[in-house]
């Protein structure tokens, strides 16, 4: 079911039982957790929002910050009226907002699963790319930024052999962004606060999922935060990149699975 919030921020949910909400990345929209909400309804109560000015959601004026994003997702589970702890899934960009969400929020976690993300602040380098990525779409349009995206979004045997993937997740992406949300989400990223300092104090269960040819978070990123974070499972996805959930869904899919029964039985 599609629907929307008082502050216009869109959603998808489906199913019942154990809220997981699944927040996606740069630059993308709900419409990444397709096969989530498909293959998961009959074990969780799923639910896939647009970030403020992605999809169909409102886009408020810039800067962003994960925190805020945060924000947005606690109004809408307060919107849903949801008073039992959830499950965070949070991808890329949707990780850094579970960080600032464990922060702010971290009574109503029952979990976190943390995709294709890590926890160390930009560095130099990165934030000099995302002043040119800002820069780029500024002067030449979304086309510029999004094209070079596609290629590294994908593990290079999927890029090259999987037509039909990739032209979903052009599809996607050139749905989810306008100029000024991908202005406002480089701010956001290379803003963000630096989360290796709290990894050893997050308490509850989490799940790390890494795609092993993942060319944007490199896999060590994970194997550290698993070394750092107590109560945390590593698995990593052959043949996947940087969307694991699309690239290997079924794996995918039975790991957050396992997860999920996991986490309902210690409720």
């Amino acid at each position: 079911m599609n629907d929307t919030t008082p502050f216009l921020m869109t959603y998808s949910e489906a199913g019942a039982g154990t809220p997981i909400l699944f927040v996606h990345g740069y630059p993308l929209s709900s419409k990444l957790w397709e096969p989530q909400l498909l293959h998961l309804q009959s074990d969780a109560r799923v639910i896939a929002p647009d970030l403020r000015g992605h999809g169909q959601s409102a886009h408020p004026p810039g800067p962003f910050s994960m925190e805020q994003m945060a924000d947005d997702c606690a109004a809408l589970l307060k919107h849903l009226k949801i008073q039992e702890k959830v499950i965070l899934c949070g991808l890329s960009m949707g990780g850094y907002v579970n960080f600032a969400f464990y922060r702010k929020f971290h009574d109503q976690i029952a979990g976190m699963i943390l995709t294709a993300t890590r926890a160390a602040a930009d560095t130099d380098l990165a934030r000099k790319n995302r002043e040119t990525a800002i820069e780029s779409v500024k002067n030449e349009g979304i086309d510029s930024v999004l094209d070079a995206m596609l290629s590294k979004l994908l593990s290079p045997q999927n890029y090259r052999s999987n037509e039909a993937l990739s032209s979903q997740v052009n599809a996607i992406m050139r749905g989810a962004v306008t100029k000024d949300t991908i202005v406002s989400d480089q701010l956001a990223l290379m803003n963000r606060t630096n989360s290796l300092p709290f990894l050893d104090q997050i308490n509850v269960p989490v799940l790390i999922i890494h795609g092993s040819d993942d060319q944007i978070v490199p896999v060590q990123e994970a194997q550290m935060m698993h070394s750092s974070i107590p109560a945390s499972q590593l698995v990593i996805l052959p043949q996947a990149g940087h969307l694991p959930n699309l690239e290997q869904p079924d794996h995918f899919n039975s790991a957050v699975r396992k997860f999920i029964n996991k986490i309902g039985k210690e409720i």
